[in-house]
């Protein structure tokens, strides 16, 4: 009897089957083709403030919403801690359906915070307290510890590695090699005290042992696939009772190094054999004379390549070079091409091209997750707070999500401007109430260099100051909090459908007091 997820490998004779079918579907030119057709659908950034405050990462928005952590993944892609100026279609969704399909692998093993997906390029997570750790487990020889190895350096996170190894050797068992979790930066290695220190012993050990089972199963899966798990790194949370969860993304291309099995057993060997007839220094040097036998991989290994192919040198350039058309092609077609090996599904191209983040807001909406709208009340002084608490109660009457900003034009002109600048990018309409008394610059500054409705609604009433700004500001004036969350929910009234029933509400409210007050005053006539 199977056990639930000890899935019997495929025989070389199967997995080759599917592959004939996947390629019979499809070939690599068609799909690259296809890809190019997509170049411009890709997703840069996503700012919606109806989440809340944006953490912004390097490939990802971020936010902390109710008992939520919302993720946004954009096509942004990062080698060297460079953020890279071009955009890969499809990147960011294809990371988390390799991270969804993988977490759901691997649930017996321990508990990840995922709920139900909304989106291909958004995650929705349970909120938890990150241990702010990256644990990284390391089967082969590869990457910076390789670079660091043919160095000189022999201890890594505290563990010593034995000489006479090279670059791209399987270690006899995986090693262990967390590191910190950097905003921004390189990441720095830790030891095994260094995380205990942080994290407590026990907790630690929950960690490591977590880590590790999760890349024996993700190796096991990835050979069922045709494929090797070189090393990959984890992160972990605790709920409120302090349970560990994993969080983050599982074994996909951005957080680990991929190759196929065919790759490493047909370069390996050869390499090896080179290198034991003691003419070359290390594995680096034998690659710059004979670059065929260099490993192929599924990950961002390639756009390191491609970059430093182009003269990039990490340690000295300030930004990244921009990718030609074809090499952004090549890469697209990696992440794909990894998703179907991994998960043995056919990656399907959407059928229209509605722009991403549109289709993010929609999903979103339909999961009730936001409305899709929001009416921001920027305000020149915290003494006007009762006058901006009416502007909100007024707006939630027609199921409008607001939030109140205090900047002030005469004193805080940066600020100001910063924050306007910031509600640009929102990727969801926004309509600017404007709220400040005495001279009104807010809303005239606000309704010129804002991309959103601007709304003046002075809270020491009427303000003749509104009215006489100078010519490029384009406020509207609406004395009483009412109207202007009425004036909102007919900007909003066709982007949520709460807000449209509400405002309909609204009107047939007062209509039908109107008639009643006819048919009273008709019946006193009569009388």
């Amino acid at each position: 009897v199977l056990k639930p997820l000890d899935i019997p490998p495929f025989c070389a004779e199967t997995r080759l089957a599917l592959e004939e079918a996947m390629a019979a579907t499809r070939n690599e030119a068609d799909v690259k083709a296809t890809i190019r057709e997509h170049l411009s659908q890709t997703l840069a950034t996503c700012f919606i403030p109806e989440l809340g405050e944006e953490k912004s990462g390097k490939v990802r928005s971020i936010y902390f919403s109710g008992d939520n952590v919302v993720m946004v993944t954009n096509d942004r892609v990062s080698a060297f801690d460079y953020i890279l100026p071009n955009l890969i279609p499809f990147k960011g969704q294809v990371l988390n359906m390799i991270s969804e399909w993988a977490f759901d692998q691997t649930k017996d093993i321990i508990p990840n915070a995922c709920c139900p997906s909304v989106d291909p390029s958004v995650v929705v997570q349970r909120k938890m307290k990150n241990l702010n750790v990256e644990l990284i487990v390391r089967g082969y020889l590869w990457g910076s510890m390789a670079a660091a190895y043919e160095k000189g350096d022999r201890t890594f996170c505290g563990l010593s590695v034995p000489d006479k190894l090279i670059r791209f050797q399987k270690f006899d068992t995986p090693i262990f090699t967390p590191t910190t979790k950097a905003e921004v930066g390189h990441d720095e290695n830790m030891t095994m005290d260094e995380v205990e220190k942080l994290v407590g012993k026990d907790m630690a050990a929950q960690a490591k042992d977590a880590a590790m089972k999760l890349y024996h199963r993700g190796c096991e899966l990835m050979k069922q696939r045709g494929l090797i798990l070189l090393d990959t790194k984890y992160e972990f949370g605790t709920d409120a009772q302090g349970k560990l969860h994993v969080i983050d993304e599982v074994n996909t291309p951005d957080s680990s190094r991929l190759c196929t099995v065919e790759e490493w057993e047909t370069k390996y060997p050869k390499i090896a054999a080179e290198m034991a007839t003691g003419k070359y220094k290390d594995v680096s040097v034998l690659l710059k004379e004979k670059p065929e036998l260099k490993m192929k991989e599924f990950s961002k290994q390639y756009v390191r390549d491609a970059l430093l192919e182009m003269g990039f040198d990490p340690t000295k350039d300030k930004s990244a070079p921009k990718l030609s058309d074809d090499q952004v092609v090549e890469c697209s077609y990696r992440y794909i091409s990894v998703y179907e090996k991994i998960t043995g599904k056919q990656f399907e191209f959407p059928s229209g091209k509605i722009p991403v983040s549109k289709r993010i807001i929609s999903n979103l909406q339909q999961a009730g997750l936001i409305k899709g709208c929001i009416a921001v009340i920027m305000a020149g002084s915290d003494s006007d707070m009762p006058h901006l608490e009416t502007l909100r109660k007024e707006l939630a009457k027609f199921k409008i999500p607001s939030q109140i900003r205090i900047c002030s034009a005469h004193k805080q002109p940066s600020r100001l401007e910063a924050t306007l600048a910031l509600y640009n990018k929102s990727v969801e309409p926004v309509v600017i109430v404007g709220c400040a008394g005495g001279t009104d610059a807010l809303s005239g500054t606000a309704s010129y260099l804002s991309r959103h409705p601007v709304v003046s609604c002075p809270p020491d009433g009427m303000n003749q100051s509104c009215l006489n700004n100078p010519p490029g500001s384009s406020n509207a004036y609406i004395l009483r909090p009412a109207n202007v969350a009425r004036f909102a929910a007919q900007v909003f009234s066709m982007q949520n459908p709460e807000t449209c029933a509400a405002l309909d509400a609204n009107t047939k409210e007062k209509i039908v007091k109107l008639e009643e007050a006819d048919a009273k005053t008709k019946r006193q006539r009569v009388i």
